[in-house]
């Protein structure tokens, strides 16, 4: 077995902990400007050998969402507020990003989030009239985004019974 010291631990906490941060606030920033992008998606796909399926559902939502903010422009307001709740999400990982081991819940949190992705894609979904291949989409965002919160995780559980144990035996950290 590798033994990694607690600095090494340290960096691939944090390393995994910033792909969560970066992929959420990607995902916060782009929950924005749905209109444009699904425009320029559309414009690509329709210049690829892409999937006529897809190409169609592109267009479909590119459709659905310029004729909603046309015509009801306070509606993107709910996706405003979606891209908020991304940002607000990245920032509680300050937290761990500072002490992993005391702040190990908002890993948690991100762990059952990913996993919490999975019913609701499968659920609403089909209530929403989504694709199935575009809720497995959905569906990756949770599954990808565990794996970094997992290796985390893990390393944190060993940071903290070695802190534990320090603690234990009367060594703290400023000694």
């Amino acid at each position: 077995m590798l033994i990694m010291n607690a600095d090494r631990r340290l960096r691939i906490v944090r390393g995994c902990l910033l792909i969560v941060v970066a992929g959420l606030v990607v995902s916060g920033v782009t929950a924005f400007p749905l209109v444009a992008e699904t425009r320029l998606l559309a414009a690509v796909l329709h210049d690829l050998p892409a999937p006529g399926g897809l190409v169609a559902w592109v267009d479909r939502v590119h459709a659905g969402l310029a004729a909603t903010g046309e015509a009801y422009p306070f509606i993107a307001y709910g996706t405003d507020w979606l891209a908020f709740a991304h940002l607000v999400i990245a920032v509680a990982f300050w937290g761990p990003l500072r002490d992993p081991v005391r702040n190990v819940w908002v890993v948690q949190f991100g762990v059952i989030a990913c996993a919490a992705v999975v019913p609701l894609a499968l659920v609403a979904g089909p209530v929403r009239g989504i694709p199935f291949g575009w809720q497995l989409i959905d569906i990756s965002f949770g599954v990808l985004g565990v794996v970094p919160l997992l290796v985390a995780l893990r390393h944190i559980r060993v940071l903290e019974r070695a802190q534990a144990a320090a603690w234990a035996s009367g060594v703290t950290a400023e000694a």
